[in-house]
């Protein structure tokens, strides 16, 4: 099916989900763009479910089942209209979501649940994946300040969620069918002390908000976990910081019972600190970035090393655990601006035998994707670069197949995040798609057109704002590249 000439919204996560349940299970793509999620199957690329359905879809297929069960039932003066549609809850559905886009997916290790967040209203939803690729929401959990990072642990029984405010909380990853009840302080909390000190603030605004936090320490009003428990359900403050938060990873090592959550934050810090339940407790600092840290990449083949970009020109690999930095990568040959949207880690299969452990990276705004082989010493070495027809927003590696999945930006002229294209007649590029080979002592990338990408690529998502909504393109332009914003001033209380 051919889509519409009008620009489609982009995909804003794209994950590939490996089933493991056997039996008729398949591998999944998993999408968000716009308000909606997407599931798709892997090797065909057909769509097998969406969420939200659309509300005037579901009401024609709601009425039409309503009229037809009190055509067979009930005598003519006694019709009434059901709702069927209702969720457990009792609210009925709107004709549009709170939301305008889900900026964060992520995958449970054993591919059987999707966790996302839905932007305006600060909720964490779960969703369990069938075999067939439906979605089934399990749970949707509002939260006071909205989430920059998620991170479900290796053994899927809880969420760890960063918020903008510098909080990060634990929820279990499904609720306990028990009604929760906020625990009652016996006596009263012994607040905990700011964990920032003024080693490691330095912008006048925010050394002026520690000096209020300590001043409201002295005074036993910071910190109190009574002051953060009026959420209705099951969670816990784990850690904080003074600065806001920009991600979170959790890392846990096969050959020990101790875990770690690294946070990084907008004044270029990246705290170690021990996994629940001793999460208060710092290990140490990550301090060499001049700018903000927008991601941590920890590759699953050698969790001892962390790959962290930002506001900097500049990659640093750490050895974390000792607040070490390895290597200093550049990523632009001049001192201009720049920020790294994401860093992915993927170990994509070459041959039967043999894997090669790539890095890749996306500059926001730039339809370049940029890879790195890491050496078995944590070190990177630049490899050729990927050129694509638009922005790249995100990317998800297929490594039993030695391919990855771009998300492309098809509405933003390539290279800039504020021009619009015009309105093409051609077809939507949505997904690209690139197989590794080795080349000599490195890495090329052939396109590849998959199934996946064709049909998704043939179908589109949903119509994007149009000329005459210049305020929807402006929100929508701003929701995929917004993290501009976390630069701070060169003048004022920032210096």
């Amino acid at each position: 099916m051919d889509v519409d000439p009008q620009l489609q919204l982009p995909f804003h996560c794209v994950r590939f989900v490996e089933q493991q349940q056997g039996g008729a299970a398949q591998d999944l793509l998993i999408a968000s763009a716009g308000r909606k999620l997407y599931s798709y199957a892997a090797d065909s690329g057909r769509r097998l479910a969406v969420w939200p359905q659309d509300a005037n879809n579901a009401e024609t297929v709601k009425d039409n089942e309503a009229q037809q069960d009190e055509k067979d039932q009930e005598p003519p003066g006694k019709k009434r209209k059901t709702d069927t549609s209702a969720p457990a809850g009792g609210k009925k559905p709107k004709s549009l979501p709170d939301w305008s886009h889900i900026p964060i997916l992520t995958i449970s290790s054993s591919g059987k649940y999707v966790v996302a967040l839905t932007a305006e209203d600060k909720c964490i939803r779960v969703f369990q994946i069938a075999e067939d690729g439906s979605l089934k929401e399990l749970s949707e959990r509002g939260m006071p300040k909205r989430p920059c990072a998620l991170a479900v642990t290796g053994d899927d029984s809880t969420i760890l969620c960063a918020d903008k405010f510098g909080d990060v909380y634990s929820l279990p990853l499904i609720p306990s069918e028990t009604p929760y009840v906020a625990p009652k302080e016996s006596r009263p909390a012994k607040p905990i002390q700011p964990a920032a000190s003024n080693l490691t603030v330095h912008s006048k605004r925010n050394l002026a908000s520690l000096e209020q936090q300590m001043m409201l320490y002295k005074q036993g009003k910071w910190g109190n976990p009574e002051e953060k428990s009026s959420l209705g359900f099951e969670h816990r403050l784990l850690l904080g910081h003074v600065s806001l938060l920009t991600d979170l990873a959790f890392v846990s090592f096969p050959d020990s019972k101790r875990s770690y959550i690294l946070t990084a934050d907008r004044d270029e810090h990246v705290r170690v600190s021990r996994g629940p339940p001793q999460a208060h407790v710092i290990e140490n600092y990550c301090l060499g970035h001049t700018s903000f840290i927008t991601k941590l990449c920890i590759p699953a083949w050698a969790p001892q090393f962390l790959v962290t970009g930002g506001g900097d020109n500049y990659l640093l690999v750490w050895k974390w655990s000792e607040g070490r930095v390895l290597q200093k990568v550049p990523l632009v040959a001049d001192d201009s601006e720049i920020v790294v949207r994401d860093i992915w880690a993927a170990a994509l299969q070459t041959s039967p035998t043999e894997t090669s452990k790539v890095i890749l990276v996306a500059i926001d705004g730039s339809p370049r994707l940029l890879c790195f082989l890491q050496e078995a010493d944590g070190s990177l070495k630049e490899q050729g670069s990927i050129a694509v027809s638009g922005n790249v927003i995100d990317v998800t590696p297929i490594e039993k197949s030695g391919t990855i999945v771009i998300a492309v930006d098809d509405v933003h002229n390539a290279g800039s995040i504020q021009e619009w294209r015009s309105t093409s007649t051609n077809q939507s590029v949505l997904l690209e798609s690139f197989r590794v080979k080795p080349d000599g002592q490195g890495l090329a990338w052939d396109p590849v057109t998959e199934p996946l990408v064709a049909t998704i690529n043939s179908e589109g998502t949903s119509p994007a704002p149009t000329d005459a909504e210049s305020k929807r393109r402006k929100d929508f332009s701003e929701a995929l590249y917004g993290l501009k914003n976390l630069r701070k001033m060169r003048m004022g209380e920032d210096d």
